[in-house]
């Protein structure tokens, strides 16, 4: 079973931030292939179901982004999933242009705390990750505040489609064809 854990922050107020491309991701999986939720549990929202034939569980961690990690290593340890095999982390990054996705089967957490949180509970970075494009903060900006800002309308219809080619690329990634994935959409768009 894989579990795909999208970070990204709780509530109203964060929805629609570039903070929560993880959440965005997982919704968009969860609306695709009809996930029912199964409620909140091990500090996560989550719901389990198919794609692509095999069996998955998608979270979305309520911890808040830096404490990603804490609902993430429960459901790894309740699950026994093996990272390096069955888990999918899917998160915002200022390193790629708006639009722009890419996949890697292990790696450090670059300056993402969600990210950090992840691997320091998990005590490995030997998982499969898709980070979504969000472009870097403006010149001037304090980067929480850029992250935690809604995209303007352009942004927004890139980064719409990169939620739509992550969402396709897991779809491939569970069907056992992460190389073919990450050569489909590790391009630049």
């Amino acid at each position: 079973m894989y579990l795909i854990a999208g970070l990204g922050n709780p509530g109203d107020k964060y929805d629609g931030t570039r903070h929560n491309m993880g959440f965005d991701v997982v919704t968009e999986l969860i609306d695709r292939h009809h996930i029912p939720s199964s409620g909140i549990a091990m500090k996560a929202l989550y719901g389990k179901g198919l794609l692509g034939g095999q069996k998955v569980m998608l979270m979305k961690p309520l911890t808040y982004m830096n404490l990603s990690g804490e609902a993430v290593q429960q459901f790894v340890h309740y699950y026994k999933i093996d990272p390096a095999e069955e888990l999918i982390v899917i998160y915002d990054d200022i390193d790629l242009e708006p639009g722009q996705i890419r996949i890697r089967q292990k790696g450090s957490a670059g300056s993402h705390n969600g990210m950090k949180s992840v691997i320091s509970c998990l005590g490995t970075a030997a998982f499969t990750r898709l980070r979504v494009g969000i472009g870097a903060k403006p010149e001037g900006w304090d980067l929480a505040d850029y992250v935690l800002s809604r995209p303007g309308k352009e942004e927004r219809v890139l980064i719409r489609e990169a939620v739509t080619r992550a969402a396709d690329a897991i779809e491939l990634i569970v069907s056992g064809e992460t190389e073919k994935a990450m050569s489909l959409y590790n391009s630049r768009i």
